[in-house]
């Protein structure tokens, strides 16, 4: 991915069809108080003990849940996921260092568009945050749902992180079936950004 993601469908490709990367220019995105508390559990906080700790050379880190893995992903990237039968993405997630234009004012639409760029389709975006105090940085977060080239359909967060030492952005996906179970682990992971 050009914002410094890896798609989810060249990791399909390796691992199986799936593809995460989630930008378009379609659907509404919430306003005001209803997206802000869409976004309620995004405050930095450690990783529960026992998470694995992913740092990638920019000199940002994720933590992510026990039980995923390590999977392939672009060079200076971290990218783990929950696997399931035949190596079917269940969740998703990746840190990849600001490669573009993308910045804490525009993060919610460029990510869209991205996705867009990136073959996705039939994208909805869901809530967008932005500008968020983030320990001693700032956080532009979107959620938003689409499907990749290959018919596969994912929910993603995508969050935009400017720290004191770096900026990042990191990703979480799921298929729609996985979401609720998924999501709340892959907030946690967020929360975990160091940056």
């Amino acid at each position: 991915m050009g914002t410094g993601t890896s798609r989810l469908a060249a990791v399909a490709i390796a691992v199986v069809s799936a593809a995460a990367a989630g930008c378009g220019s379609g659907g509404q995105t919430q306003r005001g108080r209803s997206a802000q508390a869409g976004f309620a559990w995004l405050n930095p906080a450690p990783a529960p003990a026992g998470w694995p700790t992913v740092p990638i050379p920019s000199g940002a880190a994720v933590s992510y849940p026990p039980g995923w893995s390590r999977i392939h992903g672009d060079p200076g990237t971290a990218t783990v996921a929950l696997l399931g039968s035949g190596h079917q993405i269940l969740g998703y997630l990746n840190v990849t260092p600001r490669q573009g234009p993308e910045t804490l004012a525009n993060f919610a639409h460029f990510r869209v568009d991205h996705n867009g760029d990136e073959g996705d389709h039939g994208i909805t975006t869901l809530a967008a945050t932005t500008k968020r105090r983030f320990g001693s940085g700032q956080t532009s977060c979107v959620q938003d749902s689409y499907a990749t080239k290959t018919g596969a359909r994912y929910v993603e967060l995508a969050c935009f992180v400017s720290g004191p030492r770096t900026s990042v952005v990191v990703v979480g996906a799921a298929p729609p079936e996985s979401w609720q179970r998924v999501s709340p682990l892959i907030q946690r992971a967020i929360s975990s950004t160091k940056a």
